[in-house]
This record gives structure tokens, C-alpha cells and sequence, in this order.
């Protein structure tokens, strides 16, 4: 594992300090207090308020890898704000360093700072492969969705082409060009029309192809040669391939060795910029700083969003190989690229991963979680898959015909949130459970939490 030689005497206290308690406690939910804010938000806030519908509740504090409601019911967050608090709620020591700049100064557009260089200089002293010591930086918007789209501008910029190439069963983002690489029907509907000349291009998911690992990958690389390469493989003039090195949104589909070394080969072979989508499943959230080191592969460009605020700031930025700096002043631009304090919490966030061994941790604590799974689903059909990276785990369900069960999967959930344990979905079917706590959960958080869900499992199992 990589090292840093600092002294971390003060990269602030261990894992087990920072939570509310190990086990959830949890009397009423929702509450009288979660109720009223809830009933409250749906007068006055917009329709397209969505999370609270499925966990009415309604948070006061956080601590660690545990939520506190406006009633006084402590939770485990096995869901983190979807992968934003990597180091938990209310880190001592990113909120320390936050705490200073706020009160020194928050906003700077892109005029240099000290955190603002030191935290590229951390991303990329932690970036992948070649892209280590070779790499350039650019910050935009506060979302992933900016991020991804200073990719497309950057592929398009360097190749001088306009087509991209995508996946199914993908998300990248809300915006116009983030959407269109975005494979969800339903999401980009209403945002049509979207980028003319995107072609979607299957991701190796061997569970619901009824494949083998090789069959699936076999037949994604030789759609992906045919879209690039063939007279008639309808896309024109490819600018990049973007793809998520991980599915997150799409259900923790983790594709089989040689997907994404094939894309190398064809990306280079083609002179394409490859682009991977790190926004959900990097900053150590996969037991290694990002996804694709667990395949010894190198993207180009790579997009980082979510847990590089540190404690929940929005922050969102691009990191790219040198060569392909080649746009001038004022070519990508963002009021927000300029928010100190949130590159002050970015950069403690992955000095406290290093001070802490949180990629060992992940990977540890995320091994054992999917072990138990895996074993609360033994003579039980309807838990098909559990798979995953570090603490990024998924766990898909399917009813007796082998279809995808988003019934039960919604009933896991409301088991876990009655009995103190958030958890989320996710997969085109809704079937999947999906769980991608803190790396600062502790292994007896783990054990409590993971039971909790195999309860669950076992309740709802016909």
C-alpha cells in the first residue's frame, strides 16, 4: 500500500472516536420532529424532493459513520450521502482546517492559494499509474456533473471530434452533456434535446447477460471496436470513451478482469481520449484511491466529485494527462472553482485516509461485509449476486423467474431504516441493494449493521 512519510501525530483522532455510538438506537420513526420538518418541506419545497420519500426523515447532526435525527434516533449511515462523507460526518480534523479558512477567506476564482495548490499537488502525488507526476488539474462547477462535462469539452477540444462513446447501464451527471452519456431513459427525457452523437455500448454485467466473465467481456470489446472503428458502426468523428470503472447508479456492477485494459487498447490504438468517471467510487471509497488502480489501468482524463469536498463540501474537479492541455485562458471556466475552504477540507480528507490506513480498512471491512452477505443469503434464490470493491458493495435480488425483485429490495430497506440502519438502492430495476458507508466504520459497526441487513433479508425472504 502507498505510503506518505509525515508525521501524523495531529492528522486528528482514530475511527473509533468519532461516532455517536457503535449500535443504532432507534424508538420512533419517523418522529414528531421528522414529521413536522417532513410535512414542512412538502408544502414548501419543490416536487422534485425524492430521498425523503422513500427514508422520511429528517437529520439534525452527524458524527463519523452515524446520523442523528431530529428526534433524537441514532443511525448507521451505511449510505453517506451517496460516497460524500468518505471520512465521515463532522471529521475534527477536516473541520478544523475548514473552520481556519472560512474565517480567512472562501472564494478566489482561480487566483492561486496555498490550499488550492497543495491540493493538486496531494491528487496528484495519489493520482493513477502514469497520470502521477504527468497530470494537470482543472476545478469547475460545485457537481460531479461539471466535472464530467470539462471532460467532453477536453476530449473534444484535443481529438477535434464530437461523437462519444458510453455505456448502458451508466450514470455521469444532470447536465446536458452529462446526461447525454447518461444511459437512464427516464433521467434524460425531459432534457431532450440532449448531445446529437452519443452511442451507448454494453458494460460486461455477466449476472444479467447470463454470461461468463469472458463471454461478457468479449462481447462489450467487440461492440466498442465495431461503434469505433467500423463504416457503419454509427458514430461519427469519436471524440473519447467515457466510462465508469465501476457502475455505481447502475447496481455496483464491477466488471470482469480485461474490460478495461481492452478499452485501453482500443482508445489508444484509435487515438481516443480515455475518460473514467471516478466521481462515485474514487477517493479510496473502493479500498484503493480510485477504482481503476484495481485493474492497473490508466484513463487519460478522470472525473472526481462527491467525498473530494472532505466533510460535504461541493467541490468537483478534472484531472488530466499534461499532454492534453492544450486549451487557453478562460476555456473552461466556474464562479465555484475557487472555493478554498472545501480544497482546504479535500486535502486533510486524504491526509486523514493516509494517517489512518482507511484503503486497508476499506478493503478489510468490505470483504467481511460481503462475506456475510453472502452467506445470509445461502439457500435463499432470491439473493442472486453480492459483489463489490473495499466499501462499495452491492447485493441484487431477483424473484423465482430470476427477474429483477425491486419489491423486496424496498422492503430490505424499510426493515434496516425502522431498525436504525440506512441503506440505499440502486440498479435500472431498483433491485439492488447498495451500500457504501464511511471508511471510518468500524468493523463492530460493520458486524451490528450487516446483521441488521441479513435480518432484513431473512424477514422478507418468501
Amino acid at each position: 500500500m502507498w505510503a506518505y512519510c509525515v508525521d501524523w501525530a495531529m492528522a486528528g483522532p482514530p475511527i473509533h472516536d468519532l461516532h455517536f455510538a457503535e449500535e443504532p438506537s432507534v424508538d420512533q420513526v419517523p418522529g414528531p420532529n421528522s414529521r413536522r420538518l417532513l410535512d414542512r418541506q412538502e408544502a414548501i419545497d419543490s416536487s422534485a424532493v425524492a430521498y425523503p420519500n422513500d427514508i422520511p426523515l429528517a437529520f439534525e447532526e452527524g458524527s463519523g459513520a452515524t446520523l442523528k435525527d431530529a428526534d433524537g434516533n441514532v443511525f448507521l449511515d451505511f449510505f453517506a450521502g451517496i460516497g460524500v462523507y468518505n471520512v465521515g460526518h463532522a471529521n475534527p480534523y477536516v473541520n478544523k482546517g475548514v473552520h481556519a479558512q472560512i474565517d480567512k477567506l472562501t472564494h478566489t476564482v482561480d487566483f492561486p492559494t496555498e490550499p488550492r495548490l497543495d491540493l493538486i499537488d496531494k491528487l496528484d502525488e495519489i493520482a493513477p499509474g502514469s497520470l502521477a507526476g504527468n497530470s494537470r488539474f482543472v476545478f469547475g462547477g460545485p457537481t460531479g456533473s461539471d466535472a464530467v462535462e470539462a471532460s467532453i469539452k477536453l476530449a473534444k477540444y484535443n481529438t477535434g471530434g464530437n461523437g462519444l462513446l458510453a455505456f448502458r447501464n451508466s450514470y455521469h451527471g444532470a447536465t446536458t452533456g452529462a446526461m447525454s452519456i447518461t444511459s437512464n431513459k427516464k433521467f434524460k427525457k425531459p432534457y431532450a434535446p440532449l448531445l446529437p452523437d452519443v452511442v451507448h455500448a454494453p458494460f460486461p454485467y455477466p449476472f444479467r447477460e447470463d454470461r461468463s466473465p469472458e463471454e461478457s467481456v468479449d462481447r462489450a470489446l467487440e461492440e466498442v471496436r465495431a461503434i469505433v472503428e467500423e463504416p457503419y458502426g454509427g458514430l461519427t468523428d469519436p471524440a473519447g470513451i467515457f466510462v465508469e470503472p465501476i457502475q455505481g447508479e447502475g447496481g455496483v456492477v464491477v466488471p470482469p478482469e480485461g474490460f478495461l485494459s481492452g478499452l485501453r487498447e482500443i482508445a489508444d490504438e484509435n487515438d481516443l481520449p480515455l475518460v473514467f468517471d471516478e466521481i462515485q467510487v474514487g477517493m479510496g471509497r473502493t479500498g484503493e484511491w480510485w477504482a481503476s488502480e484495481h485493474y492497473d489501468v490508466t484513463p487519460d482524463v478522470m472525473t472526481t466529485a462527491k467525498a473530494l469536498g472532505g466533510n460535504g463540501q461541493p467541490l468537483s474537479g478534472t484531472m488530466y494527462h499534461e499532454d492534453l492541455d492544450t486549451w487557453g485562458p478562460g476555456d473552461h471556466a466556474g464562479t465555484y472553482r475557487g472555493h478554498v475552504p472545501a480544497m482546504v477540507g479535500g486535502l486533510r480528507a486524504i491526509e486523514y485516509i493516509q494517517s489512518h490506513d482507511l484503503l486497508d480498512h476499506a478493503t478489510e471491512v468490505g470483504a467481511w461485509i460481503r462475506d456475510r452477505l453472502r452467506d445470509a443469503g445461502e439457500g435463499d434464490p432470491g439473493l442472486g449476486q453480492v459483489r463489490g470493491k473495499g466499501l462499495f458493495v452491492g447485493a441484487e435480488f431477483v424473484d423465482a423467474n430470476g427477474d429483477p425483485d425491486d419489491d423486496r429490495v424496498e422492503a430490505i430497506q424499510q426493515y434496516c431504516y425502522e431498525h436504525g440502519v440506512l441503506v440505499w438502492t440502486a440498479g435500472q430495476y431498483g433491485n439492488v441493494v447498495r451500500l457504501l458507508p464511511p471508511l471510518v466504520l468500524t468493523q463492530r459497526q460493520a458486524e451490528v449493521g450487516t446483521e441488521i441487513i441479513a435480518d432484513a433479508i431473512a424477514a422478507t425472504a418468501e
